[in-house]
């Protein structure tokens, strides 16, 4: 049965603002409280989602969360109406209403860990929400992704949902950030690739200094088996703590993985010489043939790898077997990233061409193209049990176009968000995108 993986790429949402809430996230913070633009963040995010289906592969798109996060705000002693409790949290706690309007939920990256049914115990393509626990911002996410997730893969036959494992330090989960699966094909067993920045409770793991290693060993362990995966298609490996204190705080801003191949800067892993050999010889079990592509910090620095995203790039399997990799312009724009990924292309290897798209309006918040998207290998029964409305089509992105267009401020700075006609300027987008995508009741204001 052909099988293949689709991108399901995150809709920015209309409150896209530049709150600098992301500590450790160089991008982020550096970017902190300057004006945002939710309408060309949106409408960039659309245009490379577009592309990606003209160029023939299966595109899909999920729906960004309700913000502000009224009913969070109401949890922590803000009462009254919600106008009321937006106004109180404004003028008492302001970095907690920018918290609760994070559209932080655009990077689905985070949403959720999957493997697909090649890999699993049951058969089925498994999803565990991510806790994100080490942000505020971001820990209010999971049960908004987990409905909205199980209002896309819905049929139990063939999906299986968990939730978001404990919301405690110790268990904390980024989801696909840190995961990557290798394979010969997407619908054969392959190697699941769990990276984790420290371990909670083994002390012979070093831990960065400066800043926090968002990924425990344990949460990744506890995903793994969650999905049921066997042992001899799983490997851990830690990623570096000195790139992490750097600013790579999730593996896919030092790494990226697609097939049988694994792209990654020297200075990404700890022991990566055993964690190679552990890949290369369970891949090979598995009929796949391991390559890796490192490069070199004498070509390329950790500062401009962080500064170009070029690790959180899209590697892609085209249809004549070779690699695409999809890169933010700011790869272009450094001159020796440019200039490295110039010799890669030329020197006749698997990755045969780069392209570039235009993400600033993401890449200023510290997410690029790796971090829109999250990766789901389907086989064709999976996919046709897909909720067809999330589906990328050329009508699809028309409808979405215009619904950007009609919805959507150009401008948002951190006074806008205080102001309570945002709530329902973005809950009356929301609810016309969950009948364009055909999600039914998604969000607490539907519910409730």
């Amino acid at each position: 049965m052909k099988s293949c993986e689709v991108n399901f790429d995150g809709l920015v949402g209309p409150t896209h603002n530049y709150g600098g809430l992301s500590y450790g996230n160089v991008a982020s913070q550096s970017n902190s409280q300057q004006s945002s633009n939710p309408r060309e963040a949106a409408l960039q995010g659309l245009a490379k989602m577009k592309a990606l289906m003209e160029m023939g592969f299966v595109q899909g798109v999920l729906a960004p969360q309700e913000r502000p996060d009224v009913a969070t705000l109401r949890s922590l002693g803000f009462v009254g109406t919600d106008a009321q409790v937006i106004q109180q949290a404004a003028k008492q706690a302001m970095p907690l209403l920018v918290a609760s309007c994070s559209a932080s939920s655009m990077w689905v990256a985070n949403a959720a860990t999957v493997s697909p049914s090649a890999d699993t115990e049951d058969g089925r393509v498994h999803f565990t929400a991510a806790n994100l626990n080490c942000k505020y911002h971001r820990s209010i996410e999971h049960p908004t992704s987990s409905r909205v997730l199980g209002a896309m893969f819905a049929e139990q036959k063939h999906f299986a949902h968990h939730a978001a494992l404990p919301a405690v330090a110790q268990f904390g989960d980024e989801g696909a950030a840190n995961h990557t699966r290798f394979c010969r094909d997407y619908g054969e067993a392959g190697v699941e690739f769990f990276v984790f920045g420290r371990s909670a409770f083994d002390t012979r793991y070093p831990a960065p200094q400066k800043y926090p290693a968002r990924q425990t060993l344990e949460a990744s362990q506890a995903v793994a088996r969650l999905h049921g995966l066997q042992d001899e298609g799983v490997v851990f490996a830690q990623q570096n703590p000195a790139v992490i204190d750097a600013g790579v705080f999730h593996n896919d801003v030092i790494a990226v993985g697609n097939g049988e191949v694994l792209f990654y800067h020297e200075d990404a892993f700890l022991n990566t010489g055993k964690m190679l050999g552990e890949l290369q010889g369970k891949l090979g079990k598995r009929g796949g043939n391991f390559q890796s592509i490192c490069v070199p910090r004498a070509q390329v620095s950790v500062e401009d790898a962080v500064r170009s995203y070029l690790f959180n790039s899209q590697l892609l399997t085209r249809a004549d077997g070779s690699m695409l990799l999809i890169v933010p312009q700011e790869c272009r724009s450094n001159e020796r990233v440019w200039q490295y990924l110039q010799g890669l292309i030329s020197s006749g290897g698997v990755i045969a061409e780069v392209k570039v798209f235009d993400l600033k309006q993401s890449m200023q918040n510290g997410g690029g193209p790796a971090c829109l998207r999250l990766r789901v290998a389907l086989n064709e029964t999976e996919l046709a049990a897909v909720n067809p409305g999330v589906i990328m089509t050329a009508p699809l992105y028309d409808t979405l176009t215009q619904w950007v267009d009609k919805h959507y401020r150009d401008s948002l700075s951190e006074t806008d968000l205080a102001d309570p006609q945002l709530l329902i300027e973005c809950r009356t987008a929301l609810d016309e995108l969950t009948q364009i995508l055909k999600l039914g009741s998604v969000y607490p204001f539907q519910i409730n």
